[in-house]
């Protein structure tokens, strides 16, 4: 039977959130933004182990301060990421010990609002399609635009979806897609986008609104709310 895997990548720097420490390990409800997101794969039962990709000079810091501080023990590995968000999940999909026809997770870091059901939606769909991404229906209309900013078309809104993770997939056929965009220098905009390049189908599974991308100080304020929100919603 197949195992399910999640490599989450945690090396950005962080840059729009306009302070000193990177956003992944900013105080959101008093744990760290990552340590949140890992949380939720820690209790997964979908998940049976996790790779983390950090900076370099991060690795050693996060295993003592994230990892076994809030007592993780489902990271199999912390590796260093790359110059780019691709090669760092490269260099975690090569950090893990994968069979062919197991599944793998990509989920970023600073994404701690992600749920188990969808977790467990998303792993059941890779199974039978191999290649799946999370993402909800654009609620705004989209315009294309030229060099000029001028808008040279409307793509119709009930064709458009937001991407979000986790992306899941076949591990076999993530890593030959990686491989492939390596050798090809492909640089992809997402994870998908390398599976769809080497001629894959992809498939989406309908997520949730609240699993925002902490981006902004704005997001650290939504996240706090959803929270508190689910919070009260258990009790």
């Amino acid at each position: 039977m197949a195992n399910t895997y999640a490599v989450i990548p945690a090396a950005g720097t962080g840059s729009r959130m306009g302070a000193k420490t990177k956003k992944q390990y900013l105080q959101l409800d008093g744990w760290p933004v990552l340590a949140h997101t890992l949380k939720i794969f820690e209790k997964s039962p979908t998940i049976s182990g996790v790779v983390l990709v950090v900076g370099e000079q991060e690795v050693e810091w996060c295993r003592q301060q994230i990892v076994e501080r809030y007592g993780f023990n489902k990271v199999l590995v912390v590796v260093p990421g790359g110059n780019h968000r691709q090669h760092s999940v490269y260099n975690g999909l090569l950090a893990l010990a994968a069979q062919d026809e197991d599944i793998v997770m990509v989920h970023d870091g600073a994404r701690p609002l992600i749920t188990e059901e969808i977790l467990s939606k998303a792993a059941e769909a890779a199974l039978d399609k191999a290649a799946v991404v999370v993402a909800v229906p654009a609620k705004d209309t989209i315009k294309v635009i030229d060099g000029q900013s001028r808008v040279v078309s409307t793509p119709p809104r009930e064709r458009l979806w937001q991407v979000q993770t986790p992306q899941v997939f076949n591990y076999r056929l993530l890593l030959r897609a990686y491989q492939h965009a390596k050798e090809n220098d492909f640089l992809g905009t997402d994870d998908a986008s390398l599976v769809e390049y080497l001629g894959h189908s992809v498939y989406i599974v309908p997520g949730n609104y609240e699993n925002i991308k902490i981006t902004t100080p704005e997001d650290m304020l939504l996240a706090e709310s959803i929270l508190q929100r689910r919070r009260e919603q258990c009790e």
